[in-house]
């Protein structure tokens, strides 16, 4: 039981980080039907700027935490200012092309992202610094860093102050309005363009956070490390089914909780042939299933396609 419990631990923390990412899909998805595969390497521009920020002041009097609280801000504006761009330039002129015009740019900006991280950083792997107390705390058997804390912690603030911004400012209602008829809110007094600008900028935040997260938790940090993330979030938002803020966050919660558990008892089930990197086995076969009975996902709903 208390392999169990550890692994529900690791799963809820791994789903946190998971769910961060996801939202970001998932926003723009239902606002403007666009799956924004370049959505991961935002995390990865994140970490690297994290990393570059803690680096470069490592010398300071600046406890850990200060260093991870002033790095934060840096990467937030970074990715924002990224993700804008991104937007602005990539996807914004092909909006009423086909839709395999900016799913194949969305690939290509990811390649690119990918390419300028590793030409700035250089392609090999950095160690993140150890910024708050590594010792474990006991809880009665399973046991929980301090970072791991925080990510629960920062995770659950975060999706709070998500789910009340969407609900309950101008701006959330003006994104609920543009995701349903873009046309019909522009008419109304809403600039679909910056709402779109505005659901770009919050993904991307949310991206960096996550970033500085996975850092923090797994302690490394290079050019290619947000493409796994990303596409574990992407699989996310499609459990949860795709343009939901709240299926976001369960899906990402049951993927990291069933990507945990079969990293903790792959082994006993299959004899010791198969360790614990086979856990993806599990992942994308609860994806599977999942799509097979409910093909929204499981808070997803059939909309109608936009005339």
């Amino acid at each position: 039981m208390e392999t169990f419990f550890q692994q529900i631990i690791n799963g809820l923390v791994l789903g946190s980080m998971y769910a961060l990412v996801a939202l970001g899909y998932t926003m723009v998805y239902g606002i403007i039907g666009l799956i924004n595969f370049a959505h991961g390497d935002v995390l990865m521009v994140g970490a690297l700027v994290s990393w570059t920020v803690v680096t470069l002041m490592a010398d300071s009097a600046l406890p850990g935490w200060g260093l991870m609280l002033l790095s934060l801000p840096c990467a937030i504006a970074v990715c924002c200012t990224l993700n804008f761009a991104i937007e602005k330039v990539a996807y914004r002129p092909l909006r009423s092309a086909p839709r395999l015009a900016p799913l194949i740019t969305a690939i290509g900006m990811s390649l690119l992202l990918q390419t300028l991280a590793m030409i700035i950083w250089k392609p090999n792997p950095k160690p993140f610094p150890q910024l708050l107390p590594s010792e474990p705390i006991d809880l009665g058997g399973p046991v929980i860093s301090v970072t791991q804390c925080l990510i629960l912690g920062s995770t659950a603030v975060i999706l709070a102050a998500l789910m009340w911004l969407v609900n309950r400012t101008r701006l959330g209602r003006a994104m609920r309005a543009t995701a349903e008829n873009p046309r019909v809110a522009a008419l109304m007094g809403v600039r679909p363009d910056f709402v779109i600008s505005a659901t770009f900028v919050i993904g991307a935040a949310l991206a960096a956070v996550a970033g500085i997260m996975w850092a923090a938790n797994y302690g490394t940090v290079q050019h290619s490390m947000g493409f796994l993330p990303g596409l574990k979030a992407f699989t996310a938002a499609v459990l949860g089914g795709i343009g939901n803020l709240a299926g976001a966050v369960v899906g990402a919660l049951v993927l990291g909780l069933v990507e945990a558990l079969g990293a903790g008892y792959l082994g006993q089930l299959t004899g010791g042939v198969l360790g614990s990197h086979y856990a993806d086995i599990f992942a994308f076969a609860a994806l599977i299933l999942v799509l097979t009975l409910r093909p929204a996902g499981l808070l997803g709903e059939r909309v109608a396609d936009r005339a």
